[in-house]
């Protein structure tokens, strides 16, 4: 989700179910952006850097590392679906309400083209998502053009259902936004659901950079850029969570409608560190106008789903 200060969205009586969803999980009260605008924000939760970016311009290109080109090269899998976007892989800057600079895995060319899919290819088996996917609302659905109420009826709609999922197959939702009304504290909503999670209020100071750090030390990946400067967020989980095994879903080819169902040559990660304690655990990540789902374990990997939402409402003048 896009352009909201915290205090804009929980409590707000036109977010109802981002309110809610706050309350039935773990609440990061002292969660912040890193900078202003978008762009260099999701460059920073995708790749540990915002690769120089101090704008919203469009194309770019980066050759450094990034959580897609991780886990595709540890054997894992990763896909963004983003709504608005008029056809898998595509490349332009943008359609519709489609932006490309909510979008950073299309600015590395190592991250294949099958990766980019369009949110009509979300599928509706959750079991069939690939290890780690971002979802990505549209201008309007992500509060950048539209007022909070849309942004909030659009996640109830569309994240509901598997944020429910996920509480009975150790899922784990993580959800935030890019930035927040155009301040220099720029602190902004983060939510973390999942039936691994103590619900509550939690006022450790994290940004992106720690979300990243989270995600990369769950599989065992090597802390990308100003990731490595953080500590993974360790102190909110109540228990290991469990699964059957199953392997993460392989890329598709761009020509398929919906990611395939998973095979079973995923390889095995090693056991989580203590300070994580979350056993094998799926993550839902919010990106910056982003709805970033995310699928994240430690061993066998099963179809967990993780999400991350971004909200950024409309800003003045932004």
């Amino acid at each position: 989700m896009e352009n909201h200060a915290r205090e804009e969205v929980i409590g707000n009586p036109a977010a109802p179910y981002l309110t809610a969803l706050a309350a039935r999980g773990r609440d990061f009260t002292n969660s912040h952006a890193v900078t202003h605008p978008s762009q260099p924000n999701y460059l920073a939760l995708y790749s540990g850097s915002t690769q120089g970016s101090t704008d919203d311009s469009c194309p770019h290109t980066f050759g450094g590392g990034n959580l897609g080109e991780q886990l595709i090269s540890a054997g894992y899998s990763f896909a963004g679906y983003s709504e608005g976007m008029p056809t898998s892989g595509y490349i332009g800057c943008a359609a519709g309400g489609y932006a490309r600079t909510h979008n950073p895995w299309v600015d590395f060319a190592a991250v294949p083209a099958a990766s980019n899919r369009t949110f009509a290819q979300f599928p509706h088996d959750y079991a069939t998502l690939p290890t780690v996917a971002i979802v990505v609302p549209d201008l309007c659905h992500d509060m950048h053009d539209c007022p909070v109420g849309i942004g909030d009826a659009w996640l109830a709609g569309n994240i509901d259902r598997y944020a429910r999922w996920a509480t009975t197959h150790d899922s784990l939702l993580v959800l935030t936004f890019d930035e927040d009304d155009g301040s220099t504290d720029n602190q902004i909503p983060t939510l973390l659901v999942g039936p691994m999670l103590t619900p509550g209020s939690d006022p450790q100071h994290i940004d992106y950079y720690t979300l990243l750090r989270t995600l990369e030390d769950l599989y065992q990946l090597p802390a990308l850029g100003q990731a490595a400067a953080r500590t993974p967020i360790s102190d909110a989980w109540s228990h290991a969570a469990t699964a059957s095994p199953g392997p993460a879903t392989p890329a598709p080819s761009e020509t398929q409608p919906a990611p395939a169902v998973p095979s079973r040559t995923q390889p095995t990660a090693p056991s989580p560190t203590a300070s994580t304690r979350t056993g094998e655990v799926a993550a839902l990540l919010a990106a910056i106008a982003v709805l970033v789902i995310s699928a994240l374990a430690t061993r066998t990997v099963p179809p967990f789903l993780a999400a991350a939402v971004t909200a950024r409402s409309v800003r003045v003048g932004g």
